[in-house]
């Protein structure tokens, strides 16, 4: 047990795709498909879902309307989504209290990926998927990626490929299965299931589908805008199959697990929920609502053509944020161990107030107003050496929820000497950061990212 009461998983009960997971890391130069073959295949899935996104006014929404009483922006049939308000107190950060609207999804979605076996070497079975909010259409998503309205077909549109290999899996060809957050300042309280499962010769990739290894993967991960959010996020739940000696980390999984309850207990972030027309310092237009200074991100609508998606044509809102943000981890090795700088991050939206984010996690330029003193801690030194970082990359964030917005990741090798400027930092080992995502909201979706990045080097 651990000292949460928790009980670790048990490695021996893994399915025996795991225990080649490094084969699969290794098989760089292809597999069922060879790399020319995947980026052929690519480009033509790319031409196939040409699809066009057309800014809309809000009275030009299919289905969307503002509450009359609140002004929370809803669907008719009280799925999907919502657009609300949030008024936030929290000692977290360098203002202590605002209102914003924010995004509630109640429901949890379910984002998959098949494993099968091919040549005893693990392949990943990934999609070529368009999302409306993607600033390149096409990126590559897991088998399934679905919310619980997208599979219970409240849109009246086809069946979601693959459901039922997520949805009816036996336990023992279950690799991992766990709830995550999302975006804990545009979401409210938001969670997926992230699955990854093994599969036999019955599961075939159709034309959007293909089966890559994980080095292949890992390889397309290295490249500007092509393996989606909700991909990353269910390969950094894929189990580590790197070894280290943890007996040389700087600190023990117990004093880890300490740090996380007194984090979460130290932080104090009251949130309160009202109508999306009393956020003060926002305000709406016939085709925006937007901070009064241009700031943070806006509420935009869309309508939507794709020849491919489970329906043709649709609109809904999206929400854009202001600036492409820095996400960035540093990286040392202690005693040959290596650790990265994670950052106990207490958002408004998170279920349980605190989440191990990145070292750095911030849009530059929502901060230009505010002191030196204000400034987001080792944001300057990883501006200032981004340009040697070990892994620099353009990522979209969640393309269905959220338009044309983008980060720019970063992974960077830190001196010996780099202080930790609070508390809220810690310099935590890749297994032990394996063993938290075994659980969930321990782990905030742009770090989940970087897990990934980091095996992928």
């Amino acid at each position: 047990m651990t000292a949460t009461g928790l009980m670790l998983p048990s490695r021996t009960a893994e399915p025996r795709s795991v225990s080649r997971l490094a084969a699969s890391a290794a098989a760089v130069d292809g597999g069922v498909m060879s790399n020319p073959e995947v980026l052929a295949w690519l480009d033509r899935r790319r031409r196939e879902h040409a699809q066009r996104v057309e800014r809309v006014p809000f009275a030009a929404l299919r289905g969307w309307g503002f509450d009359e009483r609140t002004g929370d922006l809803r669907h008719a049939s009280g799925r999907f989504f919502s657009v609300h308000g949030l008024r936030v107190r929290s000692d977290f950060g360098p203002v202590s209290a605002w209102s914003q609207p924010i995004i509630r999804q109640p429901e949890i979605g379910l984002l998959g990926i098949a494993l099968r076996d091919f040549d005893g070497v693990p392949h990943l079975l990934m999609q070529a998927k368009p999302e409306p909010g993607n600033v390149n259409g096409v990126q590559l998503s897991p088998t399934v990626q679905a919310t619980k309205s997208n599979y219970s077909r409240v849109h009246g549109g086809s069946a979601v490929p693959y459901l039922k290999l997520f949805r009816r899996a036996a336990r023992e060809s279950v690799v991992a299965d766990v709830l995550q957050s999302e975006q804990g300042s545009w979401f409210l309280r938001k969670r997926n299931r992230n699955m990854v499962v093994e599969v036999g010769p019955e599961a075939e990739a159709g034309e959007d589908f293909a089966w890559l290894t994980l080095g292949q993967v890992h390889a397309l991960l290295r490249q500007d805008n092509l393996v989606n959010m909700d991909a990353r996020t269910v390969l950094s739940c894929l189990p580590d199959w790197r070894q280290e000696d943890t007996r040389r980390a700087l600190h023990t999984d117990r004093e880890i697990r300490s740090w996380i309850t007194r984090r979460r207990a130290g932080h104090e972030v009251e949130v309160v929920p009202i109508g999306l027309a009393e956020t003060a310092g926002w305000h709406r237009t016939a085709d925006e609502v937007a901070h009064e200074r241009a700031l943070y991100f806006k509420v935009v609508a869309v309508d939507v053509s794709s020849r491919r998606r489970e329906v043709p044509s649709w609109s809904q809102p999206l929400l854009e944020p202001h600036g492409t943000g820095v996400v960035a981890l540093f990286v040392r090795r202690v005693g040959g161990v290596p650790h990265a700088l994670l950052r106990a991050r207490a958002e408004p939206g998170f279920l349980d107030v605190v989440e191990l984010g990145p070292t750095v996690q911030c849009v530059p330029e929502n901060y230009t107003h505010l002191p030196a003193a204000d400034q987001p801690p080792y944001l300057a030194e990883a501006l200032a050496r981004a340009d040697g970082a070990a892994y620099d990359v353009v990522l979209s964030e969640e393309g269905g929820r959220f338009r044309n917005a983008q980060s720019r990741y970063l992974i960077i090798e830190a001196e010996s000497d780099l202080p930790t400027v609070s508390d809220d930092f810690r310099w935590v080992t890749p297994c032990q950061l394996d063993e938290l995502l075994h659980y969930s909201h321990h782990v905030n979706v742009q770090a989940r990212t970087l897990v990934a990045a980091l095996r992928a080097l």
